[in-house]
């Protein structure tokens, strides 16, 4: 049995070693070329070698899409497709490159350089190397942007300050500054100090008062007032810029001031129109044409404030009850005019008070042997008939 086996291992050997090798079909595409061959080979070298393709040193082989190593075996398949990537110049700011690229980013990546995007690249990295090309390549830094006392770190490949916070989405609007200025390049030490200022307007109302004016009026009884037209507050309107740094307010400036509506005046009446009234005074009827309160106090001929007894009134009537006193200018308009004083009596006007000023005020008239002290407001009635002239009582 053991003489069997070894008969037939050899026999199996013999027959699938004499099998033919599976084949595939390669297509092999460099630039407007195309190769196909059949294979039994899977290794890209020698495939290209038979295909006549000679490979400088930055030509790439893609194996759908991928770049491919030449001496190691592509996987087992059917039908390949392999497609040369030849080198071509490109140019970065000057310095010439050989790539086989198949965009400017992968081209600046393979040559070492970190890409951002706030570098500044043209033609755009996405764009598809054909042929030869010249790109710009500014690569971006890192940056600190303080605002607000905060540190912003950032990129930026702008020449100027200005650049990189408008490229940073922090642009310098209205009175906001900046340290180093915008239109400044781009500080050695990499910081970028932003101050922002705003402005506000507050509008602030203010009354504005209106005057009174006074006028005479036949339709309203004497010594009484009545209001003919109200008075009405202005409206004035204050402008008010209030200035902020970093969000604190730092200057308040009053503008303008703008009157929205002029106040109207108040006007008074007061009356000139003379009527006559009937009471009864201390069990006395009267009839009186005005009423008015008046501080009352008291004189005689031996007291009259001075060191002197006078014993006349400036009407050269004797003093004694029933003549009075009042302030000069009264008693030039007033001078024999009938009065009727609660507590007093009938009386009529004689006599000048030097001393009733302040206040309306009556100064009553006694003998020395009659003499009462006064001191306390009363009214005071002036008696018909009406004089022709009625003085005012200011």
């Amino acid at each position: 049995m053991r003489g069997a086996y070894s008969f037939v291992l050899p026999v199996l050997f013999f027959l699938i070693s004499c099998q033919p090798q599976s084949t595939s079909t390669i297509t092999i595409i460099d630039g407007d070329q195309i190769h196909k061959l059949t294979i039994t080979e899977r290794v890209p070298a020698p495939l290209l070698t038979q295909a006549g393709i000679h490979l400088t040193a930055n030509d790439i082989v893609l194996l759908n899409g991928k770049p491919v190593v030449l001496n190691q075996a592509i996987p087992t398949a059917q039908n390949y497709t392999l497609q040369v990537q030849r080198a071509v110049a490109v140019t970065v700011n000057g310095k010439k490159i050989q790539t086989a690229a198949q965009s400017i980013g992968e081209a600046l990546s393979q040559a070492g350089a970190q890409l951002y995007a706030s570098d500044q690249i043209s033609p755009p990295i996405q764009t598809s190397i054909t042929g030869p090309m010249t790109v710009n390549y500014v690569p971006s830094g890192a940056l600190t942007v303080i605002v607000d006392d905060k540190p912003l770190q950032i990129r930026s490949s702008a020449a100027t300050v200005g650049g990189a916070l408008a490229e940073a989405g922090i642009p310098l609007l209205g009175l906001d500054s900046s340290q180093p200025s915008e239109d400044e390049a781009l500080p050695s030490n990499r910081q970028i100090q932003v101050t922002h200022f705003s402005e506000s307007i507050v509008l602030s109302e203010k009354s504005i008062p209106f005057k009174t004016d006074y006028q005479e009026s036949a339709n309203v009884e004497l010594d009484q007032q009545q209001v003919l037209q109200a008075g009405q507050l202005g409206l004035s309107v204050d402008r008010i810029r209030i200035v902020y740094q970093d969000g604190q307010e730092v200057s308040r400036q009053n503008e303008a001031e703008t009157v929205v509506r002029a106040p109207q005046n108040q006007i008074v009446g007061y009356g000139t129109k003379v009527v006559l009234h009937a009471t009864t005074v201390d069990g006395v009827q009267i009839q009186y044409w005005r009423a008015v309160p008046m501080y009352a106090t008291s004189y005689s001929p031996c007291r009259s404030g001075g060191n002197t007894c006078y014993s006349g009134t400036s009407s050269g009537q004797p003093v004694q009850k029933g003549e009075v006193a009042v302030k000069y200018s009264w008693y030039l308009a007033m001078e024999g005019q009938q009065l009727y004083i609660p507590g007093y009596g009938p009386a009529t006007i004689e006599d000048v008070c030097n001393g009733c000023i302040g206040k309306p005020w009556v100064d009553l008239g006694y003998t020395d042997s009659e003499y009462q002290a006064w001191g306390q407001w009363v009214t005071v009635y002036f008696l018909a008939p009406v004089p022709a002239n009625i003085p005012s009582l200011n």
